[in-house]
């Protein structure tokens, strides 16, 4: 099928999902649905009613930001990885002695 993009801010989608963020207006920066956001090219609305059975642009915006795939950035992915990582080796660290020193492994 076709493809279609929101323009919003990245980290208010998260606060968004995680009901965080109630007000719309704050996650979206315009409340049009995109073919292609970075070259502006708005989604047509024979698209639009095929794929969403709607023309409603804000209804299939708040659609795409329950359902639609997030994109981040390599950095941002690295980042949450290792604070993930970080977090889990904090937790083992805290739970888990060394029993030869009979002290916590550092982390």
């Amino acid at each position: 099928g076709k493809r279609f993009e929101i323009a919003c801010y990245k980290n208010k989608v998260v606060a968004w999902r995680n009901k965080i963020e109630k007000d719309i207006e704050e996650v979206l920066q315009t409340e049009t649905v995109f073919t292609n956001v970075s070259r502006g090219e708005v989604a047509k609305a024979a698209d639009l009613k095929k794929a969403f059975n709607s023309e409603d642009h804000k209804k299939i915006c708040l659609e795409i930001l329950e359902k639609g795939e997030f994109q981040i950035s390599e950095k941002e992915r690295q980042s949450a990885l290792n604070n993930k990582f970080t977090e889990i080796a904090s937790n083992i660290s805290t739970m888990c002695i060394n029993p030869t020193t009979q002290r916590p492994y550092p982390v």
